[in-house]
């Protein structure tokens, strides 16, 4: 069963109802399981949750320290082209905006990767725009091949491809995939991609089984919140992951947080999450999914990611760049979002440091995955 099935067969009214509507009661109950389910999860996230968010945040560090230690570690997008062929609305790099347009080559994207290397990074992100023929999986590969040598671990976060091209990455060096569904409001998943082959909102959804059939030993969900309510956009992805993490039992698998930021062409969030319910979302996740990975980018502001630390954030990236060239030629044109944490990667290691953990570059030999 896939999980687009199984989302079939989930009381989604029932969970969001209590994400909305829960009592205070129903929160104790939750925060006292010793296993909590989805309508746990719903509770945490509802609005009578909000009172013992500083119960939650104490819990979520607990557990994450027990199950990861004082550990953050770091990764680097490294981004090889904004062509794109969709028309999501949120996005710089939608078809309809005259942005500068880049594809990097080969040669290129390992000078880029040096830079990064060069910065301590041992974890790049590939990412590109979604461009079937300017940027082929043949490409992808070409790149993840130049790029295996010197970076020990490499993902990809480009347009969902079959389990076969995932299988050819993996021989070409990859290691793990990220791909956010967006939203996982059908209507306004419809709304914001109005045409492409993106509209196909099932075949994203599958995207993460196909990456660990093909052999990605990482796989990364999220949802861009601010397209829809937060709450819903939870329950979701609390399911979503928990399925991965039962049916896809060999990757380890995370879940990113992203907000809907402000970027040349986008539009305003519909939805906007505060700060604390952001928080709130995290800290429920936790303590959902004690071994789930948490994800949270340079989209957030330095001191926001610093209080996240220790509520159970265990992966950070630092010092990126969101246009293609970016680390070695920086330009205002061309990127996909507004950077709102600029600090260079040293001060993002110094300030995980100063919170009482350690910032961790690499933590395996790409050996072990052979």
């Amino acid at each position: 069963m896939s999980f687009r099935e199984h989302l079939l067969e989930l009381p989604v009214d029932a969970l969001v109802a209590r994400a909305r509507d829960a009592s205070e009661a129903e929160v104790a109950r939750a925060l006292a399981a010793e296993r909590r389910d989805l309508f746990d999860v719903a509770a945490l996230l509802s609005p009578a949750a909000e009172p013992f968010l500083e119960e939650m945040a104490r819990l979520a560090h607990r557990i994450t320290v027990q199950r990861f230690g004082r550990t953050i570690q770091l990764y680097a997008p490294l981004y090889v082209s904004n062509e794109c062929v969709e028309s999501c609305t949120y996005c710089s790099f939608a078809i309809r905006n005259r942005i500068r347009r880049r594809t990097l080559t080969v040669a290129e994207s390992v000078a880029e990767a040096r830079i990064l290397t060069g910065r301590g990074f041992r974890h790049l992100l590939l990412v590109s725009g979604e461009h079937p023929r300017i940027v082929p999986p043949e490409y992808i590969a070409e790149v993840l091949s130049a790029l295996h040598t010197d970076v020990p671990s490499l993902s990809v976060e480009v347009q969902p491809q079959t389990e076969e091209v995932y299988g050819e990455w993996v021989r070409s060096g990859a290691e793990g995939l990220t791909i956010y569904q967006e939203t996982y409001d059908r209507e306004v998943y419809a709304e914001v991609h109005p045409r492409g082959k993106k509209r196909d909102f099932d075949w994203r959804l599958e995207t993460p089984e196909r990456g660990a059939a093909g052999g990605m030993k990482r796989i990364g969900i999220g949802a861009l919140l601010g397209l829809s309510d937060w709450r819903l956009e939870g329950i979701h992805l609390a399911a979503h992951a928990r399925y991965l993490m039962r049916r896809c039992w060999r990757a380890f698998i995370s879940v990113s947080f992203p907000r809907l930021r402000p970027a040349s062409f986008s539009i305003d969030p519909p939805r906007p999450v505060a700060d604390r319910h952001l928080a709130q979302l995290v800290c429920a996740f936790r303590l959902f999914l004690p071994d789930l990975g948490l994800v949270l980018s340079t989209r957030e502001k330095a001191a926001f990611r610093d209080g996240m630390i220790r509520l159970g954030i265990t992966q950070m990236s630092a010092g990126s760049r969101t246009e293609p060239g970016g680390y070695s030629a920086p330009e205002e044109t061309g990127k996909q979002f507004e950077i709102e944490d600029r600090r260079r990667p040293d001060e993002v290691s110094t300030a995980i440091r100063r919170s009482g953990y350690d910032p961790v570059w690499k933590d395996w030999e790409a050996a072990l995955n052979d």
